[in-house]
């Protein structure tokens, strides 16, 4: 197979995927959970304490068989089951997004964290393995979720190794505290 005849067919398989789970949204007044049973809203309750916004949720999940995910439900194979009720899409090879500037702010839990980037444009951010689909998102915009300390840690640990510099309210600095070994950010 002719690589443009690969990737003709991986967009034709993404468009079919998105607009599948779209379509279930083509009347604006549908019950976004009506089809959803029990277990498929507490696990999408479980996965929406991983969500960050920027312009829209963002589930970051960077390894799914790491003890933060997994203690909470949120598996491959869970991430497969979402997936197949349309509420994400779930890649292996992961997902980035592009086209940031010098500086970014991403919320959590309505708290922001600033991300500086090395280069003064066209930098991008790893956001893992899941993106969620349009009902998806709207979906998640209507859950409460509990903030997660632990998995707010993680990933400022994961994006300080990755460079980046950071500024939060989120994580108190005490300048007597030792951070060996551990992300800190300087209070804005």
């Amino acid at each position: 197979m002719k690589i443009s005849n690969l990737l003709a067919t991986f967009v034709q398989f993404i468009t079919f995927r998105t607009s599948h789970a779209e379509n279930s949204l083509s009347n604006g007044n549908i019950n976004l959970t009506s089809d959803l049973n029990q277990n498929d809203r507490q696990l999408f309750e479980a996965l929406c304490q991983f969500l960050w916004i920027q312009g829209g949720p963002l589930p970051l999940i960077f390894d799914v068989a790491d003890v933060v995910y997994t203690k909470q439900g949120i598996t491959s194979a869970t991430l497969k089951h979402l997936e197949a009720i349309g509420l994400l899409i779930f890649d292996t090879n992961g997902f980035v997004k592009k086209g940031f500037g010098k500086h970014t702010r991403l919320f959590y839990c309505g708290k922001p964290t600033k991300i500086g980037f090395q280069h003064d444009a066209n930098n991008y951010l790893d956001l893992g393995h899941v993106v969620l689909t349009e009902r998806g998102k709207k979906l998640a915009l209507t859950y409460q979720t509990p903030r997660n300390q632990e998995f707010y840690e993680y990933v400022i640990k994961r994006w300080f190794q990755q460079g980046l510099i950071l500024s939060s309210i989120q994580i108190d600095r005490n300048p007597r505290t030792d951070f060996v070994g551990r992300a800190c950010s300087i209070k804005e």
